[in-house]
């Protein structure tokens, strides 16, 4: 009787340390559970009405955004970055000439979380002309920079303020390719760390590669890998790159010759293996279009293609095992000339940035289907060229 006697209580024991461990993963959790609401930057081209950075709220259980209006004034902040806990944003100042100097800038700054204003904290020169592209690291203590008319990158570290300190990196890049019209010199047309932080993959429009940095997270450091870049196909002008959650796969967006490029990804050696090369437009399409970004789903079974021109976005299957891509489906982008477009962190929205009709159109993402879906809701906004997403709590 003694004995048995016990059994309920190590039963109501088991049951409250069940309950207690529950307990601990939803207040873990609860950061994140909390954040039902984001904030969205959106950069422009200015000059034609538009002063700089806007912002929106936006709830994505209802898929409903609200105005918070200019939140920075700045000129052509064409590319914006924002570090993980969304204390400071980036922004390249796509110019070629600042402070009477043949170079574009970065500014730098601090985000206000409950009104979604921006303080400018710090503006320097982003060490070559027309700066087309910022990312951070994965540690977010360097951010890098892709100068497109100046034809190099660069990395800066970042100070504790969000501040950039003076550059630990700076690689000139050298050539050209057989466009007579844009690729008569090199074109770095963006910047990115491998998932493993390990390596930095430069999209160079005007040479027609991919080059291939090894990263040094300590010093910030960049030197060239082995082999130093792989190639596209001539003429393709390489654009963006996309990584698969996996990091197997590396995804490009040729600009050019809309396509992408399909590369296996060895990440013990930095090295890169050419897959497959699909176009991003329907076989019967004859007008005039140029490629523009690309993304992967948060879960690597769907990749998104902009197609300025045709106007849509290609949504492509991503096969598990090789990478390779299977026949899109285009879905209308709602504006003209979607430059830019952004996924939201729930995995459920697509914003395109439309530059040409002055409008960002919220598309619906079909969980399963990856497919894209219209919603007849924009986003008014003078010559949009970047989206980014910033959590809101």
């Amino acid at each position: 009787m003694r004995m048995a006697s016990l059994f309920p209580w190590r039963l109501r024991r088991l049951r409250i340390l069940t309950l207690l461990s529950v307990l601990t993963v939803l207040l873990v959790a609860a950061p994140q559970a909390l954040a039902s609401e984001y904030l969205l930057y959106v950069g422009t081209y200015t000059g034609k009405g538009s002063e700089g950075i806007y912002a929106y709220r936006f709830d994505p259980a209802a898929g409903e955004t609200r105005s918070v209006g200019l939140v920075a004034a700045t000129e052509n902040p064409s590319f914006l970055a924002v570090d993980p806990n969304g204390r400071f944003l980036y922004a390249v100042n796509e110019l070629d000439t600042f402070r009477n100097e043949p170079t574009g800038a970065l500014s730098v700054f601090a985000v206000d979380r409950q009104s979604g204003k921006l303080k400018l904290l710090q503006q320097v020169s982003s060490l070559g002309a027309g700066p087309a592209h910022v990312s951070l690291d994965k540690s977010a203590r360097y951010l890098m920079v892709a100068n497109y008319n100046g034809g190099n990158v660069a990395a800066f570290p970042i100070g504790n303020d969000g501040r950039l300190g003076r550059h630990s990196a700076f690689v000139q890049h050298v050539g050209s390719s057989v466009n007579p019209d844009r690729q008569t010199g090199p074109h770095a047309h963006s910047i990115q760390v491998t998932n493993d932080n390990r390596f930095v993959l430069a999209a160079d429009l005007g040479l027609d590669r991919l080059l291939v940095y090894r990263f040094d997270a300590g010093t910030g450091s960049l030197t060239p890998g082995s082999p130093k870049f792989v190639e596209v196909d001539p003429g393709a002008g390489p654009r963006h790159v996309a990584f698969a959650p996996s990091g197997k796969f590396v995804y490009v967006v040729n600009e050019m010759t809309s396509t992408v490029t399909v590369f296996a990804y060895n990440p013990a050696a930095g090295t890169l293996h050419r897959v497959q090369t699909v176009p991003t437009l329907p076989k019967d399409f004859t007008g005039k279009n140029t490629a523009a970004e690309i993304a992967v789903d948060a879960k690597g079974r769907f990749l998104y293609v902009s197609n300025r021109g045709n106007d849509t976005i290609a949504v492509f299957g991503i096969d598990q095992d090789n990478g390779s891509l299977e026949s899109p489906e285009w879905v209308p982008s709602g504006g003209k000339t979607p430059r830019n477009f952004v996924i939201d962190p729930t995995g459920h929205w697509l914003f395109a940035a439309n530059q040409d009709s002055n409008n960002i159109e919220l598309l619906r993402i079909d969980e399963r289907s990856g497919r894209l879906a219209p919603t007849n809701r924009s986003l008014k906004v003078v010559s949009p060229v970047c989206a980014l997403f910033v959590p809101f709590h």
